[in-house]
């Protein structure tokens, strides 16, 4: 799965969805400009997990509806 904010995209280090958290290494880091936290917490990295898979599910829906509506359809005679 290329989508970097797919939970099984682990060496990734991009943001999730601009929120200060990003996965690196199969842990997810709270991100500052003054540096990096691990987060440890299971309820909350499983809650980043989900919303991970949330997003990339829906990214891979908004993708195929626009490619759906790229395509141009076939006009009845």
């Amino acid at each position: 799965m290329s989508d970097t904010n797919s939970p099984t995209a682990y060496h990734c280090s991009a943001p999730l969805a601009g929120a200060p958290v990003v996965r690196r290494g199969g842990q997810w880091w709270l991100v500052t400009s003054v540096g990096s936290l691990l987060a440890t917490d299971p309820t909350f990295t499983g809650e980043l997990d989900r919303f991970a898979a949330a997003k990339a599910a829906a990214d891979r829906a908004v993708a195929q509806l626009r490619i759906d509506c790229g395509t141009p359809r076939r006009r009845s005679r």
